[in-house]
């Protein structure tokens, strides 16, 4: 028998928004294949799949992306440990957009007859995780609001703040510190930069004392600071305790 995936960080971050019975967390666990290691660079999907189970990402970062007319990529959302990086599938089919490993990372796939047989006999685990899909959609907005309205250096900082949020509601970041094995490339994919363009936002936050960042390893030295000149606000991540 294979062993069981790691479902602690889902665990974690879903316990963050309502109460789990040990039955709705063997339920989980038992809708999961083994788990498999992705190359970083890997895809996990691309646009047009048509995928017969959702991916739970393990361990690592992937991120969404599209592709634009002219051959450029933007990401549209970063998935951490504990996320399910494709949980619309289920209804979508047909992908819009695609999914690639952002460094090296393990995900575990939950086929979708069997998460077909689990919304039929777990409603409160059902709602639980379409919160998971509706609070995706308020990161979209998130993101939206952000590009358009602020400046190079808060919507890096705004992307720091929600990223340690997430983690640390997974239970894999404390203490103002985690790990985030993006490129500049990467960084610029999200925030709409040239690689250039994220250099130079990168040493003003570290020349204002905002973070620290060496090799994937990033510090939020006052997370007051970094969160007020972010206009971070975490609400839409729904982190809090709310009966579903």
């Amino acid at each position: 028998m294979p062993e069981q995936p790691n479902i602690t960080p889902l665990i974690h971050k879903l316990s963050r928004r309502d109460t789990l019975s040990s039955d709705e967390r063997e339920a989980l666990s038992s809708v999961l294949g083994p788990e498999r290691a992705v190359a970083s660079g890997k895809l996990l999907i691309e646009p047009g799949d048509r995928p017969q189970f959702s991916t739970l990402l393990v361990s690592g970062f992937c991120a969404r992306f599209n592709m634009t007319v002219a051959g450029g990529r933007q990401l549209t959302e970063i998935n951490v440990p504990g996320d399910f990086v494709d949980l619309h599938s289920l209804l979508m089919r047909q992908m819009d957009h695609g999914v690639v490993a952002l460094g090296d990372c393990v995900v575990a796939p939950a086929p979708h007859d069997k998460l077909r047989r689990l919304t039929e006999q777990q409603p409160h685990l059902t709602r639980l995780l379409w919160l998971e899909t509706v609070v995706d959609g308020a990161i979209h907005r998130q993101w939206l609001v952000t590009m358009g309205q602020q400046d190079a250096a808060s919507r890096l900082a705004h992307l720091i703040c929600e990223l340690y949020r997430r983690l640390e509601a997974a239970g894999v970041a404390s203490g103002g510190q985690f790990r985030l094995p993006m490129t500049q490339v990467d960084l610029g994919d999200v925030l709409g930069l040239t690689p250039v363009h994220v250099n130079r936002v990168l040493m003003d936050l570290r020349r204002q004392g905002l973070i620290e960042w060496k090799g994937a390893r990033v510090t939020i030295p006052d997370w007051d600071r970094l969160a007020a000149f972010a206009l971070f606000d975490p609400a839409y991540l729904r982190l809090q305790r709310d009966a579903v």
